[in-house]
């Protein structure tokens, strides 16, 4: 058994103020508290450390020369905590974010300036990947807190629902169903020239899965598998093809009248957008805050992205 720390700390205060009672007032404990610990060191350690008088209590030269190795190991002992503590702070002073593209784009500024308004001190390291690349960062730990956009979920990971969003079928003002007056047909927009994300990404796999629901023959078989929402949209500008495309992303464009929204008959292309971090750990510190700031945001109405922004609760 080691010798615990609290009671050479005693034992020093012994020796700084030269009685049992003075050294229990300087440590704000009762003096039956400090001779208890005394006598348990001294069994512990075969030796007599305090010789105890009507005048007072002074060391034994074997107590001397143990204090003078106790203020050694305080020491040490302070100057580990001092370490962990300071390495703590750095920890949670930097946050490792990766976030779908989607969220990392359109949402997470806003979220972001919200948390320096929270948490001034804390610095974000942000990886912008698709859906299923931020579930392996957060997986393997290479980030602290992630937000995905597909209907998947990835064993070993806790989600919150943190804004609500819907996936538009966008044309050029150009295009024949510009003009469309009767919604798509499930099997029409399977059948699209369409121009998606790639595989993996949050946008495919709700459009893959909302096809499935829906009844589809089939998946979507897209003309144009880009990786950005950019070039997305400067395809479908061009008359490549059918976009499918966040409705954050592109609001600003239909309201402008340089892509036209066109409606779709009985297929259900709203998303939940989450966050994620790993099973077996709490939600605390910066991450927290981060989460919290984007609830907020969404229930504020700030990240709606058309109808009820409110989360739902879940995984």
């Amino acid at each position: 058994m080691r010798t615990d720390l609290r009671s050479l700390e005693m034992l020093l205060a012994v020796a700084e103020h030269g009685s049992i009672g003075a050294a229990a007032r300087s440590l704000d404990v009762q003096q039956p508290s400090v001779t208890d610990r005394l006598q348990r060191l001294e069994r512990h350690l075969g030796l007599s450390l305090v010789e105890r008088s009507p005048r007072g209590s002074r060391l034994t030269p074997e107590g001397v020369a143990v204090a003078d190795w106790a203020r050694e190991v305080l020491n040490a002992s302070d100057q580990l905590e001092a370490g962990v503590a300071a390495l703590r702070r750095s920890h949670d002073s930097q946050l490792r974010v990766s976030a779908s593209l989607t969220v990392a784009e359109y949402l997470l500024p806003r979220w972001l300036a919200d948390l320096r308004l929270r948490s001034p001190d804390t610095g974000v390291a942000l990886r912008m990947c698709n859906s299923e690349q931020v579930a392996l960062d957060v997986l393997h730990g290479d980030a602290d807190l992630g937000f995905i956009e597909g209907p998947r979920t990835t064993r070993g990971l806790h989600a919150r629902v943190v804004a609500v969003d819907d996936l538009v079928i966008v044309v050029a003002p150009g295009h024949p169903w510009a003009r469309r007056r009767r919604p798509l047909s499930v099997t029409e927009l399977a059948d699209a020239p369409l121009i998606v994300r790639e595989k993996g990404s949050g946008t495919r796999d709700t459009l893959d899965h909302a096809l499935v629901r829906a009844g589809a023959h089939r998946t979507a078989t897209p003309r144009l598998e880009l990786g950005s929402t950019g070039a997305i949209k400067a395809a479908v500008l061009t008359g490549q093809g059918v976009g499918v495309l966040s409705r954050f992303a592109i609001s600003d464009d239909i309201r402008g009248a340089r892509l036209r929204e066109v409606a779709v008959d009985d297929v259900d292309l709203r998303r939940r957008l989450r966050a994620i971090w790993r099973s077996g750990t709490h939600l605390a510190g910066p991450a927290a805050e981060l989460t919290a700031c984007a609830v907020q945001s969404s229930w504020s109405g700030a990240g709606a992205a058309g109808g009820d922004a409110r989360p739902a609760p879940g995984r």
